[in-house]
């Protein structure tokens, strides 16, 4: 038995106990759904709930169950067709664009086949193989969960943000009043720093090898762009003016018709903003969000300045303790920036659109089998966001984690750090 196995024998009822918990938050953050809330899906990007739950237990039978448990029965033949996301490798799947026309199998099916893989990882974890591969997607696998129950809540906002009920998906807290934080830009040096993960601990694929980068001075932002201040950019035109956008963000504001950020209304005079707490009007103090990387790098070029690169933002990121307003501070939105050591809110809150293409990291080594298709067949065409948001498990985030979106995204709580020369 190697050291990794032995570690993992060891906690096995650690790793026990953590499984259930990341399975039934899953489970939680569906309770304020009412069953027609759990099919339906208004864009490509937001999968219904139902899908979630599914894929995520899909996960588990076809990574762990399948190949380690003796004698696994899946719980039905075509669901890993059905709950197959992207993985070439394993199958056919589904189209992404139709998960909300499957009425069946059921809700209360779905929650039958939950119910079916966690008895089947019970025993698995009671009679745990001798293997750092199994140890390693066993990780994975609640990783994942983790990042489906970000995308519960985002998917969940989209397709009720799309209904002119304004439907909320619970009742929140009320965010602070007052004044954020003043805007304050912090120096850095530049000179080599090292990037990525090292060392033990999880981390992605994409977040290795550590390696070493040059950066020239700059400035960072101390906190992120409020709705106040994106407010000034869309009252002075920035939506009219094409002098501030790139030739491709240009064409898709007009193609889809941009006016303000995703979930802003403009009623009787009024900015107003959707949230999963129902629509309310605008609070200026609170950070933009749901913004594109074009529309984040327009408001840039409006005020005079950039965004940062991923280097830049981690480097900063690196003497800052990781807290902020996760989701389990139970806002579920992005809260006034508070007074403290600067920068403020690098985590948490908003994932922060960076200037950096997401690439690999030299050296990088695409993991083999269908778990290589994890990350790395996405390093084309996007772009890497920072920091993690106010959905993100706080336990899930690290100072190396990169997230990656297209640059026309607007359904994930993106935000706005800015960054200049120095």
């Amino acid at each position: 038995m190697g050291q990794e196995e032995r570690v993992f024998a060891a906690q096995k009822p650690i790793a026990s106990e953590r499984y259930g918990q990341v399975r039934q938050e899953s489970e939680r953050l569906c309770r304020p759904l009412a069953i027609e809330d759990y099919v339906i899906q208004t864009t490509t990007e937001a999968s219904p709930a139902k899908w979630h739950l599914a894929h995520t237990s899909w996960f588990f039978e076809t990574f762990l169950l399948t190949p380690y448990l003796p004698d696994y029965r899946a719980f039905h033949p075509q669901f890993s067709r059905l709950f197959n996301s992207y993985y070439d490798s394993v199958g056919v799947q589904w189209p992404r664009t139709r998960r909300g026309e499957l009425s069946r199998p059921t809700v209360a099916e779905v929650y039958q086949y939950r119910a079916h893989v966690d008895r089947a990882m019970g025993e698995l974890l009671a009679h745990w193989p001798e293997s750092a591969e199994a140890a390693q997607r066993f990780e994975i696998g609640l990783q994942h969960e983790q990042q489906h129950q970000e995308l519960i809540l985002t998917d969940l906002k989209c397709n009720l943000g799309l209904n002119p009920l304004a439907p909320a998906y619970d009742k929140l807290p009320e965010p602070p009043e007052g004044e954020p934080a003043p805007l304050e830009w912090i120096a850095y040096d530049g000179g080599p720093v090292t990037i990525g993960m090292s060392g033990e601990g999880f981390a992605f694929d994409n977040e290795r090898p550590a390696h070493t980068t040059w950066l020239q001075d700059f400035r960072l932002a101390s906190r992120p762009v409020t709705n106040g201040e994106y407010r000034a950019f869309v009252e002075d035109g920035g939506y009219e003016r094409p002098e501030w956008w790139l030739a491709d963000g240009w064409s898709t504001l007009q193609r889809e018709n941009w006016r303000a950020p995703l979930y802003w209304r403009y009623q009787d005079g009024q900015w107003f903003e959707f949230t999963l707490g129902g629509l309310h009007p605008l609070a200026d103090n609170l950070p933009v969000c749901h913004v594109s990387y074009y529309e984040a790098d327009a408001y840039a070029r409006w005020a005079g300045r950039r965004l940062p690169t991923e280097q830049e933002w981690e480097a900063a990121a690196g003497s800052v303790a990781i807290v902020g307003n996760f989701r389990e501070s139970g806002y579920l939105h992005p809260q006034p920036a508070p007074p403290g050591e600067l920068p403020i809110q690098l985590f948490g809150d908003v994932w922060e659109w960076t200037a950096s293409a997401y690439t690999a990291y030299p050296g990088y080594r695409r993991e083999g089998g269908a778990l290589g298709e994890y990350n790395g067949k996405f390093m084309c065409n996007q772009l890497v966001a920072r920091g993690g948001s106010c959905v993100t498990p706080q336990e899930h985030i690290r100072v190396s984690y990169r997230n990656f979106f297209y640059p026309a995204d607007r359904w994930q709580f993106l935000g706005i750090r800015l960054a200049e020369w120095a």
